[in-house]
């Protein structure tokens, strides 16, 4: 038993740590991809599938015990709801768009691209989840 709470609290900071590591790349690939003559397909959309992660990410630490489809399928549909909901307009939401806070976390615009990017980002981070491994070794 000791083992499994161990385990669970390993889990839980190597997500925590994953989520920070996300953030760090999809804010230093926002800030210098293009002074790094990254392409522009490169930046627009690992931001964007980093974004994806990182709501995976969240999620998991939220509902550790689920599945990591389960998990998938959630953080899907936070990503495209937050995706649809740039289509909805008002002054204070626009403004606060505006700001770096709002593009980061609520974006601009609308795109459909963007959702293709979040599954692909979900995706990934669902492949490498560190509790998905550590199930998988514990099960050996």
């Amino acid at each position: 038993m000791r083992e499994i709470v161990q385990t669970r609290s390993q889990v839980r900071f190597l997500r925590l740590a994953a989520l920070l590591v996300v953030i760090a790349l999809g804010l230093a690939l926002r800030r210098s991809g293009y002074a790094l003559d990254l392409p522009f397909v490169v930046v627009k959309y690992g931001g964007s599938a980093l974004w994806g992660a990182m709501v995976y990410l969240l999620v998991t630490l939220f509902v550790a015990r689920s599945r990591p489809a389960g998990i998938a399928v959630m953080a899907l549909v936070i990503a495209i709801s937050v995706e649809l909901f740039r289509l909805y307009h008002t002054p204070w939401l626009d403004a606060f768009r505006l700001t770096t806070a709002g593009a980061l976390l609520l974006g601009r615009i609308f795109s459909l691209w963007n959702m293709l990017a979040y599954a692909i980002g979900i995706a990934a981070a669902c492949a490498f989840d560190p509790g998905r491994w550590t199930v998988m070794h514990l099960r050996r």
